[in-house]
């Protein structure tokens, strides 16, 4: 049977992003590098795949080609940048213009739950609790990677019950002109 092939997806800056780089390089994979034009970050960090590298200058186009194929959100402390992408991806999926239900992990459950309290947007009726459900918090990279994982299974199996859903409604003649 066919694998999936995945690659690491980071902003491709310092520190977590940098790990994440640098740790699918020794595992001898591929890693996407989303760079943003900033004053304080003036390049790509090494880890990142050379062909795989891209810097951009506005964060819109940036956070559009990091979700455009994502197939799951890990996300680490961070500030304003951070905690818009991790709004703009949650937002994507509760308004249905992702239609996955990508697995969002927040690593460091202290600090997610200090500096967001997500029970309020609950509470104020702005979120659904389903919404906030679909958070996982982790504080282990075990846990992360577990989360993560079962995330990515949960979609590729709903991808193959629909696409075998899709070939069933064909009449058998059609199925074979379309595997062809």
């Amino acid at each position: 049977e066919h694998k999936a092939k995945y690659v690491v997806g980071t902003g491709a800056g310092p520190g977590m992003m940098e790990a994440a780089n640098e740790g699918a390089y020794k595992a001898g994979g591929q890693s996407v590098g989303f760079g943003i034009s900033l004053p304080f970050e003036d390049r790509l960090n090494p880890w990142v795949t050379p062909e795989l590298g891209f810097e951009f200058h506005y964060f819109f186009t940036r956070k559009f080609w990091m979700s455009y194929k994502c197939m799951g959100l890990v996300v680490a402390p961070g500030g304003l940048g951070t905690c818009d992408e991790l709004f703009e991806v949650i937002t994507l999926m509760q308004t249905g213009k992702i239609k996955r239900k990508l697995p969002v992990i927040l690593v460091g459950k202290e600090f997610w739950n200090a500096v967001i309290n997500w029970q309020a947007f609950v509470d104020y009726g702005m979120i659904s609790q389903a919404d906030a459900d679909q958070l996982v918090f982790a504080d282990t990279v075990e846990e992360a990677f577990e989360a993560l994982r079962v995330g990515i299974e949960r979609i590729e199996d709903e991808d193959r019950k629909a696409a075998a859903a899709k070939m069933a409604a064909f009449k058998p003649s059609e199925r074979v002109a379309l595997t062809k």
